[in-house]
């Protein structure tokens, strides 16, 4: 808990709360955490509903949720914060990587997804990643193009965008689209980079500006968004 760390955190540390079913996990992502000057714990619970209650109160900036929780799974806890508080960011840890469970966790808004054994490390710069709006999740997916293809199937299907949401035209230029194209086939920004002849800090920039343009948070939706307007094909999906 916050108030058993003697150290004095600044004002904007990022604020955090921590459920997972593991004593042991969550002293180790406490004494993890605790020794990063811009991160604060505020609570630290063992079951789904009480990650649920506890982010509600006192909505913090990430919370940090283990898949496999007790009364209620972390997906659906997931679910029911991002609903309600949809500027949490939060980070799912597994115990088991599975596309079935990778594919849950974006479905839920999660913003990350680490294995519990990741390294330290990762785990501190995925949690910076995300309190700035970075949704690190896609990342994973898109390495995944078998998990990549049955997202966007999936999401194409859905009624994610309302009425008004389509466009006379294209508001993306002709580089935009063909690094959407691209990512859409399952390709990472290095991928695309590749394929394009061009530096993967300047994808990352043209998918910043695609993000800007069509008014979405993350890769999954914007891709999602150019299919479902016709502007690139999609994956191929195969019979």
């Amino acid at each position: 808990m916050a108030d058993k760390n003697m150290t004095v955190k600044p004002e904007k540390a990022i604020r955090i709360v921590l459920a997972d079913a593991s004593r042991l996990t969550t002293l180790g992502i406490t004494q993890v955490l605790e020794k990063e000057a811009d991160m604060e714990i505020l609570a630290v619970v063992t079951d789904g509903e009480d990650a649920v209650a506890k982010t509600i109160e006192l909505e913090p900036d990430i919370l940090i949720i283990e898949v496999d929780l007790p009364l209620l799974s972390g997906v659906k806890a997931t679910q029911k914060v991002r609903r309600e508080l949809p500027h949490v960011g939060v980070v799912i840890l597994t115990a088991v990587e599975e596309e079935q469970s990778l594919f849950d966790a974006i479905r839920a808004g999660a913003a990350a997804y680490l294995h519990k054994d990741c390294d330290p490390k990762e785990l501190v710069d995925s949690i910076r990643k995300v309190r700035t709006g970075q949704f690190i999740i896609n990342e994973k997916i898109f390495a995944k193009p078998a998990v990549a293809t049955k997202v966007l199937a999936e999401f194409r299907e859905l009624s994610v965008y309302g009425p008004g949401s389509s466009h006379v035209f294209a508001p993306l230029s002709p580089r935009e689209v063909q690094i959407l194209d691209n990512i859409a086939q399952g390709m990472t920004n290095k991928e695309v980079a590749y394929t394009l002849a061009i530096s993967e800090q300047t994808v990352k920039n043209h998918m910043s500006s695609i993000l800007r343009k069509l008014s979405v948070n993350d890769r999954t939706q914007a891709v999602v968004y150019a299919i479902r307007q016709g502007w690139i094909k999609g994956p191929e999906m195969g019979n």
